[in-house]
């Protein structure tokens, strides 16, 4: 049988009942600030584990899929993906990565004005990071080449404007013409050794391309197939739809993801302005700071997939 706690029965109240008191912080299902601090790193890390899963899997079904068709996901990063910006949001993305860890430090330290100011330079970051993918979605925009029927590699595209008009048919250039004959490789007609050219005939027409092809060098020596546009099939077309529903899915996932943190990084900015961080509690810029470095490396892999083809 328990003994309920009364005004005269103190001793059954438990000890550490009274702590939560003394700590703003604590949320009354923790015993102690390490406890709760423990236990909020534990479920951050099994979110960020989720959000690896996530982003694994489209990076290994378009590491397939770019695997099954190389000169097309070549051609079309080459042609519509401009490497300089992406350069740049990498750039912008690991300096604000170091602001954020440099952040984390001072709040570990009480040190309000350059956790202040670390918040501040990476929430800009965040902000410049957006800038620069607008910039290239209007890019892509103006080129037609954004997602599904809005695309003009696809079957469904219905667009005014076509930037195929210009591109010449594709020829094959035939050979109508016998080739030259060596008059002392001809055909011996009645005495020995005498050549009779009337009765050469040639017994096949010979293709210019096949010329050509006889007199290139091996396969092994020649150096990789570039696909140019007038080369492009039907189905090599719906494939450049299909890589650019790629890199919109996934740079668009990582945009949203990227506007979450700046919605975090904001939170905590204003926490940091009432002074509410410390070297007793920063668990907050902790957890922040761990989600935004996972935002940093999503892209570090997302760069070279889509821009790094070569």
């Amino acid at each position: 049988m328990s003994t309920a706690a009364t005004p005269g029965n103190l001793a059954a109240i438990p000890e550490h009942a009274g702590h939560h008191h003394d700590d703003p912080h604590l949320a009354h299902h923790f015993d102690t600030p390490e406890q709760q601090m423990t236990s909020a790193k534990l479920g951050m890390w099994v979110f960020l584990g989720t959000e690896i899963l996530m982003f694994g899997g489209l990076f290994c079904a378009y590491a397939v899929y770019r695997h099954m068709h190389p000169l097309v996901f070549e051609f079309a990063a080459n042609k519509y993906l401009d490497t300089t910006l992406g350069a740049l949001n990498t750039v912008i993305l690991i300096t604000s990565s170091l602001t954020m860890a440099w952040g984390v430090r001072a709040a570990q330290l009480s040190q309000k004005r350059l956790l202040v100011a670390c918040l501040i330079f990476t929430l800009m970051g965040a902000m410049g990071f957006l800038v620069v993918k607008a910039v290239e979605y209007h890019h892509k925009w103006d080129e037609m080449v954004w997602i599904g029927k809005w695309n003009q590699y696809n079957a469904e595209y219905k667009g005014v404007k076509d930037y195929d008009t210009n591109i010449p048919p594709k020829t094959t250039v035939v050979s109508l013409e016998p080739l030259p004959v060596d008059p002392r490789l001809a055909v011996p007609d009645g005495n020995a050794g005498t050549p009779n050219e009337a009765k050469i005939k040639p017994h096949f027409m010979i293709d210019a391309h096949l010329i050509g092809a006889m007199t290139e060098p091996p396969v092994a020596a020649k150096a990789p197939r570039e696909l140019r546009l007038q080369d492009l099939s039907d189905s090599d077309r719906q494939r450049i739809s299909t890589f650019f529903s790629c890199y919109f899915l996934m740079t668009g996932l990582h945009g949203i993801h990227v506007l979450v943190g700046m919605c975090l990084i904001t939170w905590i900015l204003v926490r940091s302005l009432k002074n509410e961080f410390s070297e007793q509690y920063f668990t907050p810029v902790d957890l922040v700071g761990l989600y935004w470095h996972l935002v940093d490396l999503i892209w570090i892999f997302l760069f070279p997939l889509l821009y790094l083809i070569k």
